[in-house]
C-alpha cells in the first residue's frame, strides 16, 4: 500500500518510504508530516556521528615489534642450525610466525581504519577479528610442526651446544620481552592480542631453551630439549583456542562476554516510568573495541521521545559502555510486532 503524502522526499526519506512499517506506525499517531520525519531522523542509525578507533596507537607499537622480532628471528635460526638445539630452532620458528602475524595485526588496524561505504555500512571494524582468527590458526600450524620435530627427536636424540643455546636463548628472552612490552602499551584489540599471543609463546620458547641449554651444558640430557618443547606447545594450545573462541563469539554476533543481557534490559526499563516494555534486544559486538545495541522500547506515549532516547543512550554508555545504540519506540495501541520480552 502506497502512503499519501509522500513525494519529494530526499534520498534517505525514500529509503524510509520503503521501510513503510516505521512510517505507517508513524502516521498512525496523527503527527503532522514534519513530526513525522523528525522521529524518523531521531531513530535512524547515523554513522557520521558515530566515532570509531583510529587505530593509531595500534600501528605504532606493531611495526617497531614487527622489525625487532624479525631480525633477531634470523639470528636465532641460525644459531639453532649450527648448535643443533630444536628449542632453538622452534623458538626462531616463532619469531617467524610472530613477524607474520604483527605484520597481518599492523594490516588489519589499517583496513579497520577504513571509513563506512555504501557496500560496508558498519565500516571495516571487524578486520582485526579476522586477524585474530587468521594468526590463531596460524599459531596452531606453527606447533604442529614443533611437536612433529619434538617426537622425532625423542625417538633420535641430537647432540645439542648448550652453551650456546643459553646465549641465544637469553638474547631472545630479552627481545621478546622487550616487544611484549611495546605491544601492552598499544590498545588491548583482540587483534593486538592475537599478535601478543604469538610473542608470549616465544618468550615462553626462550625460557624452555635457556632451561635446556642449561640442562644440556651441565648434565649433557639432550631429551631436555624436546620436552620442554612440547610443554612450552601444550600452553600456547590452550591460548590459541581461547582467544579463537573469543574471536569466533564476535563474528557469530554473540553478546560481550562482559555484559549480562538481562541486566541491560532491566536497567533500560528503570531509566523512566513511561516505559512499559523493553523487548527485541540485541547486543553485540562490531568489532573487539565497539559494542552495539538495538532494542524495541514500549512506552506510554511518543510525546516525550527525544528526552528518553538521550537518557537512554547515556545510561548504556556509563553503565555498560555502549555507544552504538539504536532503539525503537511503540505504543501500546500500536505495537509493530509481538516479540518476547527480555525479563
Amino acid at each position: 500500500m502506497d502512503l499519501p503524502g509522500l513525494s519529494g522526499f530526499s534520498r534517505h526519506e525514500r529509503y524510509w518510504r520503503e521501510k513503510r512499517t516505521w512510517l505507517q506506525f508513524l502516521l498512525l499517531t496523527g503527527l503532522p508530516r514534519p513530526q513525522v520525519l523528525a522521529r524518523i531522523r531521531t531513530v535512524m542509525h547515523d554513522h557520521h556521528q558515530h566515532t570509531h578507533p583510529s587505530g593509531a596507537a595500534s600501528s605504532g607499537v606493531l611495526l617497531p615489534a614487527l622489525v625487532l622480532t624479525l631480525s633477531f628471528a634470523f639470528v636465532e635460526a641460525a644459531a639453532g642450525w649450527w648448535s643443533g638445539s630444536l628449542a632453538l630452532l622452534g623458538d626462531a620458528g616463532h619469531m617467524v610466525s610472530d613477524a607474520f602475524a604483527l605484520g597481518f595485526a599492523a594490516l588489519a588496524v589499517w583496513v579497520a581504519r577504513r571509513p563506512a561505504s555504501a557496500k560496508h555500512s558498519y565500516g571495516l571494524g571487524r578486520a582485526d577479528v579476522v586477524a585474530a582468527v587468521i594468526n590463531g590458526l596460524f599459531m596452531l600450524v606453527v606447533v604442529m610442526g614443533i611437536v612433529i620435530e619434538a617426537v622425532e627427536r625423542l625417538r633420535d636424540p641430537q647432540p645439542v651446544a648448550g652453551l650456546a643455546v643459553i646465549a641465544v636463548a637469553l638474547m631472545g628472552l630479552v627481545i621478546n620481552i622487550v616487544v611484549a612490552s611495546i605491544l601492552s602499551r598499544g590498545e588491548q584489540t583482540i587483534n593486538i592480542r592475537a599478535a601478543m599471543l604469538h610473542v608470549l609463546g616465544d618468550l615462553l620458547g626462550s625460557v624452555a631453551a635457556l632451561l635446556a641449554g642449561v640442562v644440556i651444558y651441565f648434565t649433557g640430557w639432550t631429551p631436555i630439549d624436546p620436552i620442554l618443547s612440547l610443554f612450552i606447545c601444550g600452553l600456547i594450545v590452550v591460548a590459541s583456542l581461547r582467544l579463537l573462541r573469543e574471536a569466533l563469539h564476535v563474528i557469530m554476533e554473540g553478546v560481550p562476554a562482559h555484559i549480562d543481557l538481562a541486566k541491560v534490559g532491566e536497567a533500560m526499563s528503570e531509566v523512566d516510568t513511561g516505559i512499559t516494555s523493553v523487548h527485541d534486544l540485541h547486543i553485540w559486538a562490531l568489532s573487539s573495541g565497539t559494542i552495539a545495541l538495538s532494542a524495541h522500547l514500549e512506552v506510554e506515549t511518543l510525546a516525550g521521545w527525544d528526552q528518553l532516547l538521550q537518557q537512554e543512550r547515556q545510561m548504556l554508555r556509563r553503565r555498560f559502555g555502549i555507544e552504538h545504540v539504536t532503539l525503537q519506540p511503540e505504543t501500546g495501541t500500536h505495537v509493530l510486532q509481538p516479540m518476547s520480552r527480555v525479563q
